[in-house]
C-alpha cells in the first residue's frame, strides 16, 4: 500500500476523440449509487466506475442501519415523537467541529430522505425494539443506536430513537437489499456502470478544474472526459500505511471493518488537487459487551478499579474511553443477579468470585479499590441514582449479590473492530474544498471519503454513515448534474 498521491493528467494531453460524459462517479457503494441515480434523474449522462466485480462496497457489508429522524413514518407509527430541531440539537452536541449548515439540512430533510429511500422499493418495518443492542435482533424497524439517552446529551436534546434498520434479520449484509434496489433504479435511470474498472488519476485543465479521470481495467487503460467527477470510493482502513500515518490505533490488535478497496485512493485523488482532509485521525473503534441488555446494569472499571464512563453509553463511546485508560485495560463487573452470558461474546468472560476481595486480587486491582467503587455505586443504585456518571435510571441497579463475574474489555483481549472517519472537506452540496475554503471546480466527494457529519468514535451513532452517505451523495449528484 502507499500514501503517495496519484499524478494529475493535464487536459491538454487528451486526444481529440476522447470519450465524454456529463458526470463520472467513482465507487458504487451507497453514496456513489445515490449520487449516480440523482444525477441521472436530473438529466445528466452518468458513468459509474466500480473497481469490484459488483456493486455494494463496504455499504453492503453493514447490518442496514440508517440514522434518520424528525418524525419519520416509523417513528410516528411506534409512538416516538421527534423533530428536526431536536435531531439537530443532538447532532450538534455530539459532533466534533460541527458544520451547522450541513447538520441543519440533514435534519430538515431527514423525513424526505427516509421517504426517498423507501421509494427505492421497500419499507422499514413499523416496529420498535426497546432493548440495548448493537442491532435489532429481528426485523424491528427502529431502536436507539446512539447516545441520545446518555448524559449529558439527554439534557441537551429530547431523546428519540433514530436507528432505522432495513427488514433483514441479522447484523451483516442488511444493506445488500438496499443496494440491489439502488442498482435496479440506476439501470432504469440510464446510469452506465463499468465494473472491474477503477479510476487511477484525475484530469485537470490549466485553471485547476477537474475535467475527467484516467481509468484502468485489468491491463486496459483509458481516459474519460466529464463536466463533473464525484469521488465516493470509501475510507482508508485497508491501507496499512495510511492507517499508520493517521489512525495508528486501528493497526493494533484490531479487526478492521471494510472491503478490499477501502484503500484511501479516493482521498488521495482529492488530495492530489489540493483537497483539505479533515478528521483523518478519528477512528471508530468498538467491542460491544451487550447484548444482553441486563449487562448494562453492571459497572465498567479500569485496572485501578475506578469507573470512567457511564455504562449505558453507545458501545463505541465506552470503547473510546477504554482506549484512554491506563494500559487500555478495563473490566465489566456484574453480580449474580444480573449476569447473563452473551451468545456471541466479543468481550470474554474471565471468571466468577465469591468475594470482591478475591476478584480484586485475581484481576490485579489494588486492594480495596473495587470494593470502594462497588459500595459507592450500590449505595446510590438502590435509589436509581448515579451521581458520578449519571447513568440513565433504566440501567441503574445495585450489584451487591455475590458471587460476582467479570468480562474483559481490555484491548487485545476483547475483539475490537474499527474503521476510519476522516475524509475530504466539502460544501453542503459535496463540492470538494481546499484549505482556504475555495472549491476545486468539477470535483465532488461523498460517503466515507468525505467529511460531513463530523462525529468521533466517542459520539458516533449507528446508521450515520449510511444515512449521511446516501443523503449527501444525492446532493452531490444533483449539483454535479447542474454543471
Amino acid at each position: 500500500m502507499t500514501t503517495a498521491l496519484p499524478e494529475l493528467v493535464p487536459a491538454s494531453t487528451l486526444p481529440a476523440d476522447v470519450e465524454e460524459t456529463d458526470v463520472v462517479v467513482i465507487g458504487f457503494g451507497i453514496a456513489g449509487g445515490c449520487a449516480a441515480l440523482e444525477a441521472a434523474r436530473a438529466g445528466a449522462k452518468v458513468v459509474l466506475l466500480e473497481r469490484a466485480a459488483t456493486y455494494g462496497g463496504t455499504s453492503a457489508m453493514s447490518g442496514g442501519h440508517f440514522y434518520l429522524g424528525g418524525g419519520t413514518a416509523v417513528q410516528q407509527a411506534t409512538g416516538h415523537e421527534d423533530s428536526a430541531d431536536e435531531m439537530y440539537k443532538f447532532l450538534i452536541a455530539v459532533s466534533e467541529d460541527p458544520e451547522p449548515e450541513k447538520i441543519r439540512a440533514f435534519c430538515d430533510d431527514s423525513v424526505e430522505h427516509f421517504d426517498w429511500i423507501e421509494a427505492l422499493g421497500f419499507q422499514f418495518e413499523r416496529s420498535y425494539f426497546p432493548g440495548k443492542a448493537v442491532i435489532q435482533p429481528h426485523t424491528e424497524g427502529l431502536m436507539f443506536t446512539g447516545n441520545e439517552k446518555v448524559h449529558p446529551y439527554r439534557d441537551l436534546a429530547v431523546p428519540a430513537p433514530r436507528g432505522h434498520k432495513v427488514p433483514v434479520p441479522g447484523d451483516t449484509g442488511g444493506t445488500q437489499m438496499v443496494m440491489d434496489l439502488l442498482a435496479e433504479r440506476c439501470t432504469e435511470a440510464g446510469v452506465e456502470v463499468r465494473y472491474e474498472t477503477g479510476a487511477t488519476n484525475l484530469v485537470t485543465d490549466e485553471s485547476g478544474t477537474v475535467v475527467g479521470v484516467a481509468w484502468k481495467k485489468f491491463s486496459e487503460t483509458g481516459l474519460l472526459k466529464a463536466k463533473s467527477v464525484i469521488v465516493a470510493a470509501g475510507g482508508f482502513v485497508m491501507n496499512p500505511d495510511m492507517v499508520a500515518e493517521n489512525t495508528p490505533a486501528l493497526g493494533e490488535k484490531l479487526f478492521v471493518l471494510g472491503n478490499t478497496y477501502d484503500d484511501g485512493l479516493g482521498i488521495r485523488l482529492g488530495k492530489s488537487v489540493g483537497a483539505e482532509l479533515k478528521f483523518m485521525d478519528e477512528p471508530f473503534i468498538t467491542a460491544p459487551f451487550y447484548p444482553p441488555s441486563i449487562l448494562v446494569t453492571g459497572i465498567v472499571v479500569n485496572k485501578d478499579g475506578k469507573r470512567f464512563v457511564a455504562e449505558d453509553s453507545y458501545h463505541s463511546r465506552t470503547s473510546y474511553h477504554v482506549m484512554h485508560q491506563p494500559e487500555q485495560k478495563a473490566y465489566l463487573i456484574v453480580d449474580s443477579a444480573h449476569i447473563e452470558h452473551p451468545s456471541m461474546p466479543l468481550c470474554p468472560f474471565i471468571d466468577g468470585w465469591e468475594t470482591v476481595e478475591e476478584m480484586e486480587q485475581s484481576l490485579g486491582i489494588p486492594a480495596g479499590n473495587l470494593a470502594e467503587t462497588l459500595d459507592s455505586y450500590n449505595k446510590h443504585a438502590h435509589d436509581k441514582q448515579d451521581p458520578e456518571f449519571h447513568k440513565h435510571p433504566d440501567w441503574v441497579e445495585a450489584q451487591d449479590e455475590g458471587p460476582w463475574g467479570a468480562y474483559d474489555l481490555t484491548l487485545g483481549k476483547a475483539l475490537y473492530a474499527g474503521f476510519t472517519l476522516g475524509g475530504m472537506r466539502c460544501t453542503l452540496d459535496g463540492e470538494v474544498q481546499r484549505e482556504d475554503g475555495q472549491v476545486v471546480p468539477g470535483l465532488y466527494a461523498a460517503g466515507a471519503c468525505a467529511a460531513n457529519i463530523a462525529q468521533t468514535g466517542a459520539s458516533y451513532a449507528s446508521g450515520t454513515q449510511l444515512a449521511e452517505g446516501s443523503y449527501f451523495g444525492r446532493r452531490a449528484g444533483r449539483h454535479a448534474a447542474s454543471r
